[in-house]
């Protein structure tokens, strides 16, 4: 059985787009926010999954930009299921080892979450077993604005300025691109996600909620990478 099979190559850094909260949880006959609530949980069991396959940086796409415009009992919701998460399973995540990152912005986000979100980061500054990088309130064309306007405020010289430096303004700066992307729900769109860093990454798409997505089906997403030649613009090397 292929579920019987290793991959034979696994990505660095694996990023989700995770898709499919609400669909998941209409299927049930319950509210959007217990798909939201089932999604969060997924979490866990997908990081230690990483773990186990040697993959070193795991970021997922949790709120952008554009979930504003959402009805704002859901987003209310979103936001006290993420402080309810923090607080539950952080310090499990820093016994484990999980260092934890946030791409995008925290204006806008109450304030006591803003604290729980640094005093996360700041406790799990030095862990090295993975990084968990979260994508919260983040749009991948506003990092771009940003990173743009950082440049032009520290006075960078426009003739010193190539895609190694400017990737040192973006959300984030000190982590590789990501080698694999995958997306659960069965869109096909890259919903505004890490649009300068995904320039050759290798897309996968599942029609699986993200709240049934577990071990088995992350495994068959690094079964397909592993059978995949990345060239980065370049010939095969057959």
């Amino acid at each position: 059985m292929e579920t019987a099979k290793q991959p034979t190559k696994v990505p660095h850094h694996l990023a989700i787009i995770m898709d499919g909260n609400g669909r998941w949880a209409r299927s049930r006959g319950l509210p959007r926010l217990a798909g939201h609530q089932a999604g969060t949980e997924n979490i866990r069991r997908i990081w230690e999954a990483c773990v186990e396959h040697g993959i070193k940086i795991l970021t997922l796409y949790a709120f952008s930009t554009e979930n504003w415009g959402r009805p704002n009992a859901e987003v209310r919701g979103i936001m006290r299921i993420l402080e309810q998460t923090i607080d539950r399973e952080l310090p499990e995540l820093h016994q484990n080892g999980v260092q934890l990152r946030h791409i995008g912005r925290l204006e806008g986000i109450a304030e006591g979450l803003r604290r729980k979100v640094r005093e996360a980061i700041e406790l799990t500054r030095h862990n090295d077993r993975i990084i968990l990088s979260v994508a919260f309130n983040y749009g991948g064309r506003a990092e771009i604005v940003y990173a743009v306007r950082r440049i032009v405020e520290t006075g960078v010289d426009p003739e010193q300025l190539d895609e190694a430096l400017f990737s040192q303004y973006l959300y984030t700066a000190g982590l590789p691109d990501p080698d694999l992307i995958i997306r659960t729900a069965g869109e096909l769109r890259v919903s505004n996600f890490l649009i300068w860093q995904s320039a050759y990454a290798e897309y996968y798409a599942t029609p699986t909620y993200w709240p049934d997505f577990d071990e088995e089906e992350l495994h068959k997403a690094l079964l397909e990478y592993s059978r995949r030649e990345r060239r980065f613009g370049l010939l095969s090397g057959d």
